[in-house]
């Protein structure tokens, strides 16, 4: 590879950590908003699904005007937008009449920073012209893994350094990231993959098979089972274990993002000699146990190591998904794979806050949150079964 295109493919590294700051670091001062701001925790829910909501539409609505603007413009546009709301995130709440409205626009702001990344980062990689896009590609989603740990572990530092009322500080710290990225983005080579004429299959053509359905419910499962315990790990080792935050965050979410990057890493190097379909099976197995285990052994120590091993179990579900319609729907083309980011998102949204909104009818019990969220891996076992049984 040419040295030009490495700042490309470093630009497009960074830009996967900024969308885990954004997706990863607020939740971290879940527990901080709800005693300084007298936030209830429906409204912190509603934080997680805002997020997810955001990105879900930029999804859909991006592809048009991408291709008018451009990567390099519309990758610029998510950074300065992803710092825009991290910073904003440190004054609206103080200054606007109600802290949560200044919390929720600060969130939509970075929400769109992080939906345009979604949507850009994998096909500058693709583009790139690089002779290893398969290892380039595992390795770009890893990014977003070791960004998750890279958030909690230097977050815990600092609070463990300053404390948790400088959270502040971290914030514009954090935003410093997507600023950075700016002048990367702007100086790196972009290439687009205009430059075939396979467009894949019509939308029209996609909703008529089966098999396309069995794969958006695959999927959305799939982001659910993901972010109903990320999105939560560190407030339910908070409260709900009663741990400090500081054991909490390292031993709780840090550990599930060390995981889900290990096993992606697996599959990206192993993944010609592992039979994806047992694989993802048994994730979808071991992620039903890791839920039941966090949300019904009453040991602290046992939830821990739950949503650690569900950090593993579903490392997998998404890429392997992605690997699974490749194979089922040959020639899906670019409309394939939109459709199938915008139900993993929706299953981002859908997981977190299933469980935010059942944990707060039980009076803030996030056991009960969890076990309701354990319906989606069933759900996403049960999809595979279904996907070996349907060839239409």
């Amino acid at each position: 590879m040419k040295a030009n295109y490495k700042k490309t493919m470093y630009a497009c590294f960074i830009g996967y950590i900024v969308q885990a700051i954004v997706n990863n670091f607020v939740p971290l001062l879940f527990v901080t908003f709800q005693s300084s701001y007298n936030i209830s925790l429906s409204q912190v829910t509603s934080l997680i699904a805002v997020n997810f909501i955001i990105q879900l539409l930029i999804d859909m609505l991006s592809a048009g005007f991408i291709d008018k603007i451009g990567y390099r413009a519309s990758a610029v546009t998510a950074h300065v937008f992803a710092a825009s709301g991290l910073i904003l995130l440190t004054v609206l709440p103080e200054i606007l009449p109600s802290s949560f409205s200044g919390i929720i626009i600060s969130v939509i702001i970075y929400a769109v920073g992080g939906g345009l990344l979604e949507v850009l980062v994998s096909p500058i990689i693709e583009a790139c012209p690089t002779e290893n896009k398969e290892k380039a590609m595992s390795l770009l989603h890893s990014f977003y893994c070791w960004g998750h740990v890279g958030v909690i572990l230097l977050s815990t530092v600092f609070f463990c350094i300053f404390g948790i009322t400088d959270w502040r500080t971290l914030t514009l710290i954090w935003a410093v990231i997507p600023i950075a990225n700016i002048f990367l983005f702007i100086q790196a080579p972009i290439y687009t993959l205009n430059e075939n004429g396979n467009h894949g299959f019509g939308l029209k053509e996609l909703l008529s098979k089966k098999v396309f359905w069995i794969l958006m419910l695959m999927m959305m499962s799939a982001g659910a089972s993901e972010q109903a315990v990320s999105q939560w790990a560190s407030a339910f080792a908070e409260k709900a274990l009663g741990i400090s935050k500081t054991v909490g965050d390292l031993a709780g979410p840090m550990t599930f993002a060390v995981l889900m990057g290990s096993a992606r890493l697996i599959y990206g190097k192993y993944g010609d000699k592992l039979n994806l379909d047992r694989f993802m099976k048994y994730s979808c197995i071991l992620c039903i146990i890791s839920y039941l285990c966090i949300s019904l052994v009453p040991v602290p120590a046992i939830g821990l190591v739950g949503c650690a091993v569900c950090g593993f179990s579903v490392g997998i579900l998404w890429p392997g998904t992605f690997s699974k319609a490749s194979a089922a729907l040959r020639g899906g083309g670019t409309s394939l794979f939109a459709l199938l980011a915008l139900a993993g998102d929706f299953g981002c949204s859908a997981g977190p806050s299933l469980a935010g909104y059942i944990s707060s009818g039980f009076g803030g019990n996030l056991r009960s949150g969890i076990l309701a969220a354990a319906v989606f891996p069933i759900m996403l076992l049960i999809s595979l079964f279904a996907l070996n049984n349907n060839k239409g």
